[in-house]
Order: structure tokens, then sequence, then C-alpha cells
């Protein structure tokens, strides 16, 4: 029983830690820091020249869009530089950019993948600092102002967009599921940067300074994290911007984001194996915490917690009244987790329901990529995920 009760109270601890825990220290962290330190970057900076670079490929049906709402950004023709790229492909992506004189389309026949594109992008920038963003992404018009003031400091290597995930249909379930978790995600990367950095960045939009970028190794799988890790393995950190916003459409089905989600937590260990000495408290005190609590427990322990908890209390359940509460919550979490299940087979959401399913999904989904990692059979060529389909964006 001795190592039942270990074994249960730990994975309770780790679990609690990383989803509530961690945060709520955070929230504390950030309340101390700012009464003890004041913010004194209150001023604003020149607008630094920028290179704006989207990777597309095969983005026809989307891609006018794109360049028109990259056109409307509110942000200084004679500093902004758009390079486009559109290697491989082979739908006509490409001859729609090039309708447009003010973007750089940068066209090779053979795709190599989204790593090489940024790279061979990457060789012409001339900007003090490049912004990147998706294709299938829509910014808010001064998100780039909004980015470009936040280069106040000089150990701020890299800014990292708002991803907001907006619903074309109130009948996507995976959608909702999605939007749920970016809220909770923003509002962490928001304490994240007020505490010290940001840890990782979605490549919706973000943001370094040109001589902070490294060449992506081109068998990487999330360039964005990448390159945000090499950010900080640098001594730089990132901060948040939540008035940078990139809105998307959720994947169009659950089995679409099943795939997509797979695929990047086969990246995030690939990653996350590449950089491990920024796991050094010694070296790297402060961003070591945050990277450890926010990306190490989830990534590597949650899935295995879960059902060690599970287990593990099933041994307890005659041992205590608290192992018997504990137990039967667990399983009314379960049970409204299969009704969730079930219910988004006939397309009808009840969020309460919705969201113990989702979770359980997300982290399916990291154990499906662990073994996808390990086995090395991930193509670094990105298989697109279905979405739903958003042509247009009004601009804020």
């Amino acid at each position: 029983m001795f190592w039942a009760k270990l074994i249960f109270w730990v994975s309770l601890g780790i679990l609690f830690y990383c989803f509530i825990g961690y945060t709520l220290l955070l929230w504390l962290l950030v309340l101390i820091k700012n009464f003890f330190i004041s913010n004194n970057d209150t001023g604003r900076i020149d607008l630094p020249a920028i290179t704006f670079i989207v990777a597309a490929y095969n983005e026809k049906e989307i891609i006018k869009a794109k360049v028109q709402n990259t056109l409307s950004l509110d942000y200084p023709e004679d500093k902004l530089e758009l390079i486009f790229i559109t290697d491989g492909s082979d739908d006509g992506t490409d001859l729609v950019v090039k309708n447009y004189s003010r973007v750089n389309c940068m066209h090779l026949p053979q795709r190599k993948g989204k790593s090489a594109a940024i790279n061979r992008a990457m060789e012409t920038v001339t900007t003090p600092v490049v912004v990147f963003s998706d294709a299938n992404t829509f910014l808010n018009k001064d998100a780039l102002v909004k980015i470009a003031h936040q280069y106040t400091h000089e150990k701020i290597g890299g800014v990292s967009g708002e991803k907001k995930v907006e619903l074309l249909s109130k009948k996507n379930k995976q959608g909702i599921g999605e939007g749920l978790y970016w809220k909770y995600e923003s509002f962490l990367k928001t304490l994240e940067s007020q505490f010290y950095s940001v840890v990782g960045s979605a490549g919706e939009l973000f943001s370094v300074r040109t001589n902070l970028f490294k060449p992506i190794p081109t068998h990487i799988l999330l360039d964005d994290f990448y390159t945000a890790l090499s950010i900080n393995k640098q001594g730089y950190k990132i901060v948040y911007e939540q008035g940078a916003l990139a809105t998307e459409s959720p994947s169009a089905s659950l089995a679409d984001e099943l795939k997509r989600k797979v695929r990047i937590a086969a990246g995030a260990f690939q990653v996350c194996s590449l950089f491990a000495g920024l796991l050094n408290f010694f070296k790297h005190p402060l961003f070591a915490f945050q990277f450890f609590s926010h990306k190490i427990l989830r990534w590597y322990l949650a899935p295995l917690c879960i059902i060690l908890l599970l287990v593990s209390n099933y041994f307890l359940t005659a041992n205590d009244n608290i192992y018997q509460w504990i137990w039967y919550t667990q399983w009314v979490f379960y049970i409204a987790a299969i009704i969730g299940w079930l219910l988004q087979k006939i397309k009808l959401v009840i969020q309460v329901l919705f969201v113990p399913y989702y979770f359980l999904f997300m982290n399916y989904c990291t154990v499906l990529g662990w073994f996808r990692y390990l086995s090395g059979k991930q193509n670094v060529l990105w298989e697109k995920s279905k979405r739903e389909m958003q042509t247009s964006k009004p601009m804020n």
C-alpha cells in the first residue's frame, strides 16, 4: 500500500501542478515581482524596419485573402518588406501572389519543407526584425505596430502574438475545444511573459530579432518552437503581445485535429531533446523553471500520471474514504468524457461534458506523438489538416 499511496499522491500532485498549480504560482510570482520591481519601459521606440514572411504550400483558396490582409496592415510601407514562399506549390498559389507587386514571391518547384523555405527566405532579410505568420492566419490591423513596440529592451529577443481560434460553425466540436485550450494558454503565456519569458511561440504570429535567428535544421517539424528555444538559449527572452491577434479557423474534423496534434506532439519531443540544456537551473534559472513546468511535465509525465492515478486509486479504495471519493470523482470525469465523445459524433456539444473529453483527447495525442517521435517515421513535409473554410477576415 505504501507504493500505491506514493504513486497516487505523486501523480495527483504532478497533474495538479501541471494544469492548475503552475498557473497559480506564476500569478503569485508576478504579483510579488510587480510589487518590488516597477516597469520602466513606458516609452515608445521608433518603428523598426520589418520583414514579414509567410510560407505557403498549395494555399490557393486562401492566399489571396492572406495577401490582402497583409497589405492592409497599419505599418509604414517604406519599413515593411513582404516575402511569401510558395515552394512546391502546384495549385497556382505562386501565380496568385505574383499578382501583387508589393510582395516578393519566392518559388521553387521542389518542396523541401517549411524549415528549408524559411531558411532560404532569411538569407535575403536585411531588416533588424522579422515576423513570421501562417498562410491561413489573419491579423488585426495594428498587429505589427504592437509587436514592434515590444522591442524596448535589448534582452527582448522575440515577440509572440496571441492566437485566436474563430468558429465559423457552432457545430465544430474540436473547434470549441481548441478555442478553450488557447484561451487557457493565452492566459498562461501572459503570466509567463510578465514573469520572465514565454515558453515557445505559436507560428501563427511570431517575431524575432534577425541577428538572433539561427538556421533551422531541415528535419525539424516545429520551426516556431525550435526558433523560440534557440532565442532563449542565447540568453534572450520572448514577450507576449495580446494586442497582436492571429485569428484562424479550427480543423474541419476531429480526425484532422488528431493528425495535427500528433504531429505537433512528435515535433515537440524532437525539439525538447535538442534543447535539454535549457533545463540547467544554474545557467538558466528562471527559464528552466518555466520550461520544466510548462512543457516537460505536461508532455513527458502528465499522460502517464493520468493512467497511474486511476490504477493506484483502485488499490486504495478500501483504504480510506478520501480515496473512495477521489475514485468516484475520477469515474464521473471519465463518464463525462465518454458522453462528450458520443455527443460529438452526433454534432451535439455540451461544454461541461466536452471539456473532459478534449482534455483526454489532447493527452492521447501526446502519447501517440511520443511513439511517432520514437519511431522516427514523421515526415518533415507537413500534411495539411483540413480547416473550416475562411476566405476573409475583417480588420479591427
